[in-house]
């Protein structure tokens, strides 16, 4: 019994070494470029690590607001106005600041994020997500105005030129997150 857990420590400690040079070896080899588009297994292991490290009362969350055009408008100009610069109008990440940022911040339109539950997703706005460049947005007095930013969240894979048209009024950003003139005030 002793020699199998010997064998069984030494297979573990090979096997940490194993893990440890091939990191070594990759970082020495790639460094640590905000450029370079993230492995599979980052993406992979980036979500669970998110999914860990938000609280199950979160996760289970329901929006208080019914969805209607108005509170889509509403969430709609709040975006156009303090997340396109990082998100693009249309929620796909394309723009030029999210071009240097590691990891990048996600197609909102994908189903990684149309996947998660608007718990999940209101934590994230709340709470940003650390060591990457989501801050955190609000307190509980904001509440109401971060579940707006979930309704239109959710609308984006729906999102309409027009309505494309008047987050550019609100932001001055062309499709690619570069500022086309538009001043803010904030």
């Amino acid at each position: 019994m002793i020699r199998v857990a010997g064998a069984m420590l030494l297979l573990m400690v090979l096997l940490l070494a194993a893990i440890g040079g091939w990191f070594y070896w990759f970082v020495t080899q790639h460094g640590f470029s905000a450029r370079a588009k993230p492995m599979r297994l980052e993406e992979f292991l980036a979500r669970r690590v998110r999914g860990l490290a938000t609280p199950p009362d979160a996760k289970h969350t329901k929006s208080p607001l019914v969805p209607s055009q108005l509170l889509i408008a509403e969430g709609r100009d709040h975006f156009a106005d303090h997340c396109a610069i990082c998100h693009a109008n249309d929620g796909s990440g394309k723009t030029m600041i999210n071009a240097g940022l590691y990891p990048p911040a996600p197609d909102l339109r994908a189903e990684e994020t149309q996947g998660l539950t608007d718990g999940e997703i209101l934590y994230t706005i709340k709470n940003g997500v650390r060591f990457t460049g989501m801050p955190g947005w609000g307190g509980d007095d904001e509440d109401e105005e971060n579940w707006k930013l979930v309704l239109f969240i959710r609308h984006l894979p729906e999102l309409t030129a027009k309505e494309e048209e008047l987050m550019k009024e609100i932001n001055g950003l062309g499709t690619d997150g570069e500022d086309r003139g538009a001043h803010h005030e904030h």
